[in-house]
């Protein structure tokens, strides 16, 4: 009875009424799938080898660690603890909540701090607490919150896999509430303590996105990571979100160095893992379900003559990758929606869309929804390969005569086939010296007018094809930066390297630059 959904609304509002069932009926008990038990069994041995770091005593940062979902707080708990044992001292605020979409009472929000509080108490000495659940959420500056509904837009766009967002619904106001309330706290907590750094995962959606413009708009470094399709490696940005994937400095740094046998060789034999659907060394994604049959078996599958063919590779709509990445189209419904009616007027070629085999994994619309839209009656010169075709796409790119992208890897490798590309969305090759990077509708549509009339002229040089391979090295295997424990993989990782092997001097010569660019220090892209 005293957990009905009616009762808890009502005893949610009531001061201790949450502390007293905790101390009643609580027993340790994880509350609403918000369960920390891994920690439970692992923090105690983790803090253990902390305490006991020869690189504790080390002068280190104020340093603000910010998660929510409990397994990004899992995560977040070791690693306050690895800052900890490396001489920082450590804030881990979080936001005691299981999922993103889903509504959640007062009344189990308490409890569920009780229970992360008690799990916590270990970790105390080391490690600071601090829930952003407050009950007086005070406005947030003009600028903030204009942020803020920016981040919720692009939770709604992720949540729903669409690019339309209506601002009345439940979702939005649910997570516009949950981010303005992040925001506010981290701001206010920010404001007293002035933390030397903020860290956050992602840094462009949820909470995370909220807590990273708080600390930006505080005028506090802050450093956003996350984790890619390579175990053992991590992605780090410092004022910007990771997920942005800002390659500018990097390339800089390293595009003039020598690009040598041995690294071509290892970019061809990733290549060729991912065109045989097989696993490259440390990489845990496949990229294709079936391996490739070569151009000419998929133009008879695809019914493909003898007119040139023009490929379109999508992203996921909504996904990750995309928000936040639109250079002069608004988003990628609008270019899709664009270039479908231009190409339906121009029989001369054949279009080929490929929808991306992620679809095939989730339940929001489909490219293929949109393509139906627009042409309820595909041209005959019109092919749709949807994400569950088997069809490879690396033998598209073979066939093709034209590569068009928004943001997809897919438009990388275009240009390394020696494909010309034309590349709509901000994503991270573009502008890098191989792609074809239009910067208006106009200058877009000049630029498919002139790759159509002569496409042999369209084509990268052997030198642009060149940078291309030594883009794809520098960027698979210098931008990720070596890290212990993958989100993905955790607790694999943490029985692999633990905290005391990361304060050893064999860990710290393979961490210790990671470390140090989480923390906010100065990273530079030395030649190596």
């Amino acid at each position: 009875m005293l957990r009905s959904p009616r009762i808890k609304r009502v005893l949610g509002h009531l001061p201790l009424a949450a502390e007293i069932d905790w101390a009643l009926h609580g027993r340790k008990e994880p509350v609403g799938g918000f369960k920390l038990e891994g920690l439970r069994a692992t923090l105690p041995e983790w803090v253990r080898q902390a305490v006991a770091s020869p690189l504790r005593a080390q002068s280190g940062k104020k340093v603000l660690l910010y998660a929510t979902l409990h397994y990004w707080l899992e995560h977040a708990a070791l690693s306050g603890l690895a800052l900890a044992g490396l001489g920082h001292n450590v804030t881990l605020a979080y936001s005691p909540y299981s999922n993103w979409r889903k509504p959640v009472s007062k009344f189990d929000l308490r409890r569920r701090e009780l229970y992360t509080r008690d799990l916590f108490q270990p970790a105390k000495e080391l490690i600071h607490l601090e829930s952003l659940l407050t009950t007086d959420v005070p406005a947030l500056p003009t600028t903030l919150a204009a942020a803020v509904e920016r981040v919720s837009i692009m939770d709604t766009q992720y949540t729903l896999q669409v690019e339309e967002v209506d601002r009345t619904s439940q979702l939005y106001q649910l997570r516009l509430a949950r981010n303005t309330q992040a925001a506010a706290a981290a701001l206010r907590w920010i404001e007293a303590n002035q933390p030397d750094v903020v860290i956050v995962p992602n840094g462009l959606i949820l909470e995370f996105g909220a807590v990273f413009q708080a600390a930006q708009h505080a005028g506090v470094p802050a450093v956003s990571y996350e984790f890619g399709e390579q175990r053992g490696r991590i992605w780090l940005a410092q004022d910007a979100s990771v997920m942005l994937q800002d390659t500018d400095a990097m390339w800089a740094a390293r595009r003039n160095l020598p690009f040598d046998d041995a690294q071509r060789e290892k970019v061809r034999a990733l290549f060729a893992t991912r065109q045989q659907a097989g696993l490259f060394q440390n990489f845990y994604r496949k990229w294709q379900d079936v391996p490739s049959e070569g151009a000419q078996k998929v133009r008879a599958r695809l019914n493909l003559d003898a007119r040139p063919v023009v490929l379109l590779a999508a992203n996921v709509i909504g996904d990750s990758l995309t928000l936040g990445r639109a250079t002069f189209s608004g988003d990628m419904s609008t270019w899709l929606r664009r270039t479908l009616e231009f190409f339906a007027a121009r029989q001369n070629v054949q279009f080929v869309l490929r929808v991306h085999p992620g679809e095939r994994n989730l339940d929001g619309p489909s490219v293929a929804d949109l393509v139906a839209q627009i042409l309820p009656k595909l041209p005959a010169h019109m092919r749709l390969v949807a994400a569950g075709d088997p069809v490879n796409t690396y033998d598209l790119i073979e066939a093709a005569d034209l590569g068009m992208v928004y943001t997809t890897t897919v438009g990388l490798e275009m240009a390394m086939s020696g494909l010309p590309v034309i590349v709509v969305g901000q994503t991270h090759y573009r502008s890098k010296g191989f792609t074809r990077d239009p910067h208006s509708w106009e200058e877009y549509f000049a630029d498919l007018e002139a790759s159509l009339a002569d496409l042999s002229a369209a084509r990268p040089t052997p030198e642009q094809v060149d940078t291309a391979w030594h883009y794809a090295y520098r960027f698979f295997f210098d931008y990720p930066q070596p890290f212990p424990w993958h989100l993905l993989h955790f607790a694999e990782d943490t029985s692999a390297v633990s905290p005391a092997d990361l304060f050893s001097p064999e860990g710290q010569g393979q961490y210790a630059a990671s470390f140090d660019y989480l923390t906010g220090t100065a990273f530079e892209w030395n030649p190596s």
